[in-house]
């Protein structure tokens, strides 16, 4: 028997309640792991919601993302008592996630847990993490480095955004943080290591501008839309956009000539099906590269029965920092 946040759909609508279900209701996989914490990520509160149909198949535990135990193993990888974390793989969505004291998985999704993580840590860090992470990487490989100049993180005080601040920070960047609520925001933002803060509004609407005069060599775009719009013609000559969110939006109004005439580079981050041996050096970075004090100051702990309520919180950007949620699994 386990408990778990189960969403039920009726007419339409979703339902969430707390249920304690029989071993027997998890899916099939060939690793069952006893989930010690979740996360609560934008994504997640589109879920629990009903929102942009992310879920097709009720009922469902949603979660997109685990850290735990393994307590049943007939994966090669894998035995009794080893630490794993689970992001990605549409867990959360297609399949069950972590919002449960247990979850069944295929084990070739599983990563060790880092020497250095605890799996309380590894999920304030969680997607939203290893997302940044993932983005960070991308700036290094297209030769983004702390002298180039100044890097830009929209969306700076969300999941995505607040990680991302924190470990460009503390690998030597210069940061500016992008916000809505910068009189709110502003003690945060700088506690977690940007250089400096500006008001959203002054990059999300475009200038009809093809070029803008160019500010960034490098940005984190954890919005889309039109801040993205926006950004990109603003790029230094050979800068790089790392773009993995679409609260903004999907569309995207711009023209050929910043790619052209400055040679921007516009890389698509997706944490979903990261090949593995990324997926595992992205979290052997987050164990050294982010610093653990700035972590644990952004981040809450809530209970499995919170969920639902911060949900609404979290779409109305009103969530800062990251949401751990304590299950206890044994």
């Amino acid at each position: 028997m386990f408990k778990a946040l189960l969403l039920e759909e009726a007419d339409g609508k979703v339902s969430s309640s707390i249920q304690t279900l029989e071993e027997s209701r998890l899916p099939e996989g060939d690793v069952t792991i006893a989930v010690q914490y979740s996360t609560l990520n934008y994504k997640d509160g589109m879920i629990l919601k009903g929102l942009g149909r992310l879920v097709r198949n009720y009922p469902h535990v949603p979660g997109v993302d685990f850290a735990g135990t393994v307590v049943e193993s007939s994966h090669p990888a894998w035995k009794n008592g080893d630490e794993a974390i689970l992001t990605g793989w549409r867990v959360g969505e297609m399949r069950w996630g972590g919002y449960a004291e247990k979850a069944r998985v295929k084990g070739d999704w599983l990563v060790k847990l880092p020497a250095g993580l605890t799996a309380k840590r590894a999920m304030a860090i969680g997607t939203a993490g290893f997302t940044s992470m993932l983005c960070v990487m991308e700036l290094e490989k297209n030769g983004i480095d702390p002298a180039a100049g100044d890097v830009l993180v929209t969306g700076a005080a969300g999941g995505v955004g607040s990680v991302a601040v924190a470990i460009l920070a503390k690998l030597g960047y210069k940061v500016v943080a992008s916000t809505g609520r910068v009189a709110e925001e502003s003690e945060y933002l700088q506690k977690l290591g940007a250089g400096e803060i500006i008001d959203r509004a002054t990059i999300a609407t475009p200038s009809g501008k093809p070029l803008d005069s160019e500010r960034w060599v490098g940005c984190i775009d954890a919005v889309g839309g039109s801040t993205l719009a926006t950004v990109l013609p603003q790029m230094k000559y050979r800068g790089c956009v790392a773009a993995c969110g679409l609260a903004g939006g999907t569309k995207l109004d711009t023209t050929v000539i910043p790619f052209l005439l400055r040679g921007v580079r516009l890389i698509g981050v997706d944490s979903v099906m990261c090949p593995a041996d990324i997926r595992r050096e992205a979290w052997q970075r987050l164990a050294r590269d982010l610093p653990a004090d700035r972590l644990d100051a952004a981040t809450k702990t809530v209970a499995l029965e919170a969920l639902p309520a911060l949900a609404d919180d979290i779409l109305a950007g009103k969530v800062r920092g990251r949401v751990v949620v304590a299950l206890g699994g044994k």
